[in-house]
């Protein structure tokens, strides 16, 4: 029954133009859930009734799968039969009551301000792969942007005079400002050590690797961790930690939510508002190590 979900792949990516990562989670997701439903005895998912998914959600929550796959394992089958419904593959939609669990939201991993500085001072900028790494980590910083936005970036995205960038995150667009240290470092970076790493110049990736071509996530994670590590960070950090960094020592400062909501690209301010939960004990912890004038 591959085919069915290769239709809903195609349908994906041409109606819905999804990003590449959501159409990789629901087909990989899809993929696990045919196995379980051949498992069962079932050879053709469009068969699959309310009774069926409910064993599959009992199968995950038995193997102890996380809150967080299983939620997003509901909402693939939601999407999936949804998808089925309409297209007249299926007379009823064995997804309508599945309900996802309650996510507990657990206070993000950030790093203090001494610690950004220690890891944002490790690249060796007298090579042109160390002022690219450099530009990296101040820009992910800066602007608090995802490691897939920041790879994606074109070199017109930069707007250097006005200190912005244009960020596209999925279906949506936004503007995000930056500060005086990630301009001059990028603005060092595009004059003097891109035009010496990209592969020709019809290339318009930001930040390539050391073959001329677009950074990979693979690539800025490896790079990070050996930052890290150099700079002594003991905590596992990903390049999600930065953003939350970003996110938290914002707020820590008073700025307001709805800005900071627009910055990270948020459709819900209730993701924005966890850092405002955060416990008035460490919001004053976080300021006292992150503000100059603390």
């Amino acid at each position: 029954m591959y085919e069915i979900i290769d239709g809903f792949v195609i349908y994906l990516t041409d109606v819905k133009k999804a990003s590449a990562n959501t159409i990789m989670s629901y087909q990989r997701d899809l993929v696990k859930f045919n196995k379980f439903a051949e498992s069962q005895g079932v050879m053709d998912i469009r068969k699959m009734n309310q009774t069926n998914l409910n064993s599959y959600m009992l199968y995950m929550e038995k193997e102890q799968f996380a809150t967080s796959t299983i939620s997003r394992n509901i909402a693939t089958l939601k999407a999936f039969y949804g998808y089925l419904y309409r297209e007249g593959y299926i007379a009823e939609n064995p997804a309508l009551q599945l309900k996802a669990p309650k996510i507990e939201k657990k206070i993000p991993e950030i790093l203090t301000m001494a610690e950004v500085d220690l890891l944002l001072s490790q690249p060796a900028v007298n090579t042109n792969k160390g002022l690219r790494d450099k530009a990296m980590l101040e820009l992910l910083y800066a602007t608090g942007i995802r490691v897939s936005e920041l790879i994606s970036l074109k070199l017109s995205d930069v707007n250097l005079n006005a200190s912005y960038i244009h960020c596209q995150d999925f279906n949506k667009d936004r503007v995000v400002p930056f500060g005086n240290v990630a301009k001059n470092v990028l603005k060092v970076y595009i004059r003097d050590a891109r035009p010496a790493m990209v592969a020709n110049n019809e290339e318009d990736a930001l930040f390539t690797n050391c073959n001329g071509i677009p950074m990979s996530r693979q690539g800025f994670w490896k790079l990070l961790k050996k930052y890290a590590k150099n700079a002594g960070i003991q905590s596992d950090i990903t390049p999600h930690t930065l953003r939350h960094s970003f996110a938290a020592h914002l707020v820590a400062n008073s700025a307001d939510l709805r800005s900071v909501q627009e910055m990270l690209g948020h459709s819900d301010i209730s993701t924005t508002q966890i850092y405002a939960r955060m416990n008035g004990q460490h919001i004053r912890e976080v300021y006292a190590k992150a503000h100059p004038r603390a």
